[in-house]
Formats: structure tokens, sequence, C-alpha cells
């Protein structure tokens, strides 16, 4: 390999077979950067390094260098914590022109990255990326310490984190819970403050999750894009088609240490356990109560506001619980999927199979 000499911050490099710099004579071996060390594979790389030995495109903070003044400039807000992009639906505000514009994709529901091979439509390319390797299989992150691999690269950190370090340094500061990703401890973070900040444009609700919101699209649309291989049956969410297939499989890999129940899902075996423990986290702030599950919290606290967000689309009835307007839709069909065991009748609502029960066969 040709010896190199330094250059002045002007130059780029001088190799010893000529006292000029020549670009094509330049080595790949040759492209390193005399303030940086960064090495380059192209002398046109290179080229928009040479001015950044000077003071205009390097960073007065850390050092590090750029290749223009508008990536000098976008670097800087790092630094200075600016913002200066503001979104004018929810003023969100941003380091970054292009991250406001994906960013608006969330207000306006536009989707322009269509995946060739199903329906599906997403409002950033990189998520099309990952999702493209649902049909070819591609798992391109490896895990060093086992034989897992992962389609996508965040993946891969969490389960490291989770499962080889157990470490969650993202702690909040208003409970004891701690998080392996700041993500989602700001999504925690949520849950203290009440905010929601993803608004349906079709109706009034809002959510503290983009991914809630687009389930939630879903009710209006009638979309149900997770279909069962083995089945008829389609879904609105992944995790309910993946629920759904361990009907076909039977398949309950979650076991309970203290006693013989075994579960198809973590999360149930999670919720499970607090049956042993009485471990109950999720306090209302209105009154003295606490919850073992988030979402008994979230139907307690309508008692408190009054909230009935279920509507029968068939009158202009309103419920506080889903299962409320189950129930009463069946006074619409005349459905009654409720059969009694020991007789023929059958009833449209559960509770109503059980008074059933207890006055006529209770003798």
């Amino acid at each position: 390999m040709a010896k190199q000499y330094l250059c002045t911050p002007s130059t780029a490099f001088m190799s010893q077979e000529s006292s000029t710099p020549d670009s094509k004579r330049l080595s790949r071996q040759d492209l390193v950067h005399s303030q940086c060390g960064k090495r380059y594979s192209s002398q046109s790389s290179l080229g928009g390094m040479i001015d950044i030995g000077t003071s205009q495109y390097k960073c007065t903070e850390c050092g590090k260098c750029f290749e223009s003044s508008n990536a000098l400039a976008r670097h800087f807000r790092s630094h200075s914590g600016e913002k200066p992009f503001e979104c004018t639906v929810c003023s969100k505000r941003f380091t970054e022109s292009g991250n406001l514009v994906r960013h608006n994709r969330i207000h306006s529901g536009e989707k322009p990255y269509k995946c060739h091979m199903c329906n599906k439509a997403f409002s950033q390319f990189g998520t099309l990326s990952i999702h493209m390797r649902v049909h070819t299989g591609d798992k391109p992150y490896k895990c060093h310490m086992c034989d897992k691999a992962f389609s996508q690269f965040g993946s891969l950190s969490i389960h490291i984190m989770r499962v080889h370090r157990g470490d969650k340094p993202y702690k909040c500061h208003m409970c004891d819970k701690a998080f392996c990703e700041s993500g989602n401890l700001n999504s925690h973070m949520r849950f203290h403050t009440g905010d929601k900040p993803y608004k349906c444009y079709m109706c009034d609700k809002a959510f503290s999750q983009s991914g809630n919101l687009n389930s939630h699209m879903r009710f209006h649309t009638g979309d149900k894009p997770y279909k069962c291989h083995m089945c008829d049956k389609a879904f609105r969410e992944s995790r309910n088609l993946n629920r759904h297939m361990k009907v076909h499989t039977g398949d309950k890999p979650y076991k309970c240490h203290m006693c013989n129940k075994a579960f198809c899902e973590s999360g149930n075996l999670n919720v499970h356990m607090r049956v042993h423990t009485g471990d109950k986290p999720y306090k209302c702030h209105m009154c003295d109560k606490a919850f073992s599950e988030s979402g008994n919290l979230n139907s307690h606290m309508r008692v408190h506001t009054g909230d009935k967000p279920y509507k029968c689309y068939m009158c202009d009835k309103t419920f506080s619980h889903s299962a409320h307007l189950s129930s009463h839709l069946t006074v619409h069909t005349g459905d009654k999927p409720y059969k009694c065991s020991l007789c023929n009748k059958s009833f449209g609502r559960s509770d109503t199979l059980q008074r059933h029960k207890r006055l006529v066969h209770s003798n």
C-alpha cells in the first residue's frame, strides 16, 4: 500500500507515488480522512470531505465533521435541542423537516408506499421494506448469543436486552416500571398524563398510541387484513390472528410455575400470575380502587367520566362496555347464542341463561 502523508485542511491526501493529489491513483485504502480517520469508498465521497477540515463544517461542540453546512446545521440541533419544524395539527415539533413530513401522515392517513404482493400500504418506505420480510421470510438480524434470528433490528435489540441481559434502562419516575426501549417508556408515560395525541378523523375518539388508532380505523373501514390460512376467518389485528391460530394448533407454551394452568400468550400468563401474587398495579387516580388489568381500570374510569363509547348502529343507544353493546344487539338480531345444557332453551344474554339455571334447574 502506498505510504500516506497527511494534508493541510484545504487538500485531501497525497501518496508517496505523487506529490499532487490524483483521484485516479487513489486506492480504497488511501481514502482515509486526515481529520476524523473515516474511510470512503470513492474519491467523490472523499471530495465532499475536502472542506470538512475547516471550521465551516466542523461541529464546535463535539468535533464531528460534515459534508455540508446543512448537514452540520441539522447535527447541531442534537446539542441545542432546537426543533424548528412544528406540526400544525398537534403542535409536535421536530429537528428535521423530513420527520415532520412523515409525522403528518399520521393525521392525513396517507400511505404512499404499497406492497406489490398484498394490499397493504404504509406511510414510510422503511416500514414497507420491513413488511416485505413477511413475504420473503428474510431474518437478517441474528443473535450472537443464541440461534434466534429476527426480521427487524429493533426486535433483535429487545431480544438481547430482555432475554440475555434483563436490561431495562428506561425507568418511569412516576411508578416502579422500567422498559428496554425509550419509545415504550414514552408510550407508558401517556398512561400517567392521559395524553392522547392520535385522533380519529371519522369520530371523536383519540388514542395514546398510533397503532391503536390504526386498529380503530378498521372498525370504520371494516378492513380485516389478517386472514387465517386454515379456515375462512379474518381479523382486524395480527395479535387476534396469532391468538386464533392456537385454536388450530392447541399450543399453550406459557406455563404457570405455581399451578397447572398453561396459556397461549405470555401476556395472559402475566395477568394470571396476579391471582397468586395479589398484585393490582393499575390504580384509579379518582378513588382508591386498584385493578390487576389495565382494561379493567379503563372500564372502571367510565364510572367517573360517564363515557359511553360503544354505540349501537341500529338505534341511538350507547353503552359503557362492549359486552353490553353485544348483548343489546341480540334485541335487534334475535340471536340467542347462550344455550342451556340441561334443556333446549336458548338466550340472548349469558346472565339470562344463568338466571334461568338458578330458577328452573337448581332443584
